[in-house]
């Protein structure tokens, strides 16, 4: 009697993680999805609105010099923390500490506080010596663009402390909230920046794309204020929590500070993963594109704008898919591994891979085959950016795929594997750099960060092998069932664009937002039926798909 009601018991608890699992990632991936959305759709009217495409590519170029570097003292300042934070929290919080997890919160404050000053002066003070070796063609336009980065790194890491702890408590919808709140506060403060100092005032474009980088300073204080808002109406749950706190494990300031640094320092390394592969490509596209090409500079900084930027800015969307079911799972681990249920842990990241891969497939290759009216729609017509935008998308599947598993690794205390995992794939890629530019030209820095994130990957996978014994066939054949669908959507989405192309002139506007928006949503579709048809929607999402495929009359 005992046993069956061991094991009820553990396929409730099985069900459960599912189900949290699924509603985290759902949340967080719609928050990520309409952020990244955002920051796509602005491009069209900011671009416009900087002048000619020329001139635009340029100012976005711009742009990303500042944006890189940015990213990389963000990661630095608070990448690690809110999966730092939620595994902290959650991980007590299983045990019944609350109060210790209140104290986390606390001293996690205190830290990012500090980190973010510190980060904030050193990035302002070293802004010449990064605009003077990036493909840019003014030093003193690149230094006043990532200078009016540095004031958000005042704010944002205290708004990332404020994620993680409530992430760390299962709670997804306000860290989805808030990331939407921070996108649209910030685009809209950077369009209507653009438009006043280009169109109405005639400014310069170095003005115009400084007040565009300032407006992330915007965004952020409008998410925290909504956080903020979050704590104060869960005080009084919280509150009950930590006054029923079981007080059974005593840990003192100094370990907490110790706790937080420990845990977070390796996310913030695996956090600015990609971040660290650009950071390459920044700072030896043009010394490399100089000695093996006979491009100008002003041809190298378009073609570093198009492949760093407009294609990057794309891809992006897809990718947060990644981090979102990473974000929902680093909380959901750390719990399982709190109470030593590793037949849970290894049944979690068997889920989180295949949904990944359920997600990530059809999204990326969907991409890589509409990617010329897509490109079309958001920067203008260009065959060479249609190209690297399709390139950029089969790459996004071991970007996101390296986010998915890095966060996997560390929540399971596999750290170090995770580590010598990265190290190994940014020297891959800084080894093939140099041969694949010669070889492929722009085309070779997205081939070297495949190769690259192509060996961090296997390891990180076979190190996950090792820990878990996860069942490789098993998973082999749920991810060709996947492939093999995902294949029949690019075949009709192929046949469909290509119809439309019939109707409509590949370099307009307004006939290749038609001719995507009719091939993906009829992509979609299939890739949807054929999920429901095989029964691959209900394993991976669970029985509340059945109601949708009542709807749709599929048996």
């Amino acid at each position: 009697m005992s046993k069956d009601v061991t094991k009820e018991n553990a396929s409730v608890n099985e069900k459960s993680s599912r189900d949290k699992m699924v509603s985290g990632s759902a949340w967080m991936t719609g928050g990520s999805i309409l952020s990244r959305l955002l920051g796509v759709l602005y491009i069209i009217p900011w671009m416009a609105w900087m002048g000619t495409q020329d001139v635009a590519n340029s100012a976005n170029a711009l742009y990303m010099v500042g944006y890189t570097p940015y990213a990389l003292f963000l990661n630095i300042a608070t990448a690690g923390v809110p999966s730092a934070i939620a595994k902290q929290v959650s991980y007590y919080n299983a045990l019944g500490e609350y109060k210790i997890s209140r104290e986390i919160y606390k001293k996690g404050l205190q830290v990012m506080a500090i980190t973010g000053i510190v980060a904030a002066i050193l990035m302002y003070m070293i802004a010449p010596f990064i605009a003077a070796n990036s493909p840019t063609a003014s030093v003193s336009d690149g230094t006043q663009v990532i200078r009016s980065l540095s004031w958000a790194l005042l704010i944002i890491p205290c708004m990332s402390v404020t994620r993680g702890f409530i992430q760390g408590h299962h709670t997804m919808a306000p860290s989805a909230i808030s990331q939407f709140i921070e996108q649209l506060g910030r685009v809209i403060f950077m369009l209507a920046a653009v438009y006043l100092i280009r169109v109405v005032s005639d400014g310069s474009v170095v003005n115009a794309v400084s007040a565009s980088t300032f407006g992330a300073f915007i965004g952020a204080v409008f998410s925290i204020g909504y956080l903020l808002y979050v704590i104060w109406r869960k005080k009084p749950e919280l509150d009950i929590n930590v006054a029923n706190s079981r007080n059974k494990i005593s840990v003192s300031t100094n370990e907490i500070f110790k706790s937080i640094i420990k845990t977070a320092i390796p996310f913030i390394i695996i956090g600015s993963g990609i971040t660290f592969f650009q950071l390459i490509d920044q700072f030896t596209f043009a010394p490399i594109m100089n000695a093996v090409s006979d491009m100008t500079a002003k041809q190298i900084e378009n073609n570093y704008a198009i492949a760093a930027g407009n294609a990057n800015k794309l891809i992006m969307v897809v990718i947060s898919l990644a981090g979102s079911m990473a974000i929902t799972s680093v909380p959901l681990i750390a719990d399982l591994l709190a109470r030593n249920k590793m037949a849970d842990v290894r049944a979690q990241m068997s889920d989180s891979i295949q949904l990944f891969f359920f997600i990530m497939l059809p999204a990326s290759i969907g991409m890589a085959v509409v990617a010329k009216p897509l490109y079309t729609v958001v920067y203008g017509y260009s065959a060479f950016g249609a190209s690297i935008l399709q390139l950029s998308s089969y790459m996004s599947i071991f970007l996101g795929l390296f986010v998915l598993l890095g966060s996997t690794l560390q929540a399971a205390n596999q750290t170090k594997r995770a580590l010598v995992a990265m190290a190994v794939g940014l020297v891959v890629k800084l080894v093939v750099q140099y041969p694949l530019l010669a070889i492929a030209g722009t085309h070779g820095m997205l081939l070297s960060n495949i190769v690259g994130f192509g060996a961090t990957t296997y390891l990180m996978l076979r190190a996950i092998y090792k820990m878990t014994h996860l069942n490789i066939g098993f998973l082999l054949r749920r991810l060709l069932l996947m492939a093999i669908i995902t294949a029949a959507m690019a075949l009709v989405v192929f046949i469909v664009q290509q119809g439309m192309y019939r109707l409509f002139e590949p370099k307009d506007r307004i006939g290749s937002l038609i001719n995507m928006g009719v091939s993906a949503s009829i992509g979609g579709f299939v890739y949807l039926y054929a999920a429901l048809k095989t029964r691959l929607a209900d394993r991976l999402l669970g029985s509340r798909v059945a109601g949708l495929r009542r709807k749709l009359r599929i048996k």
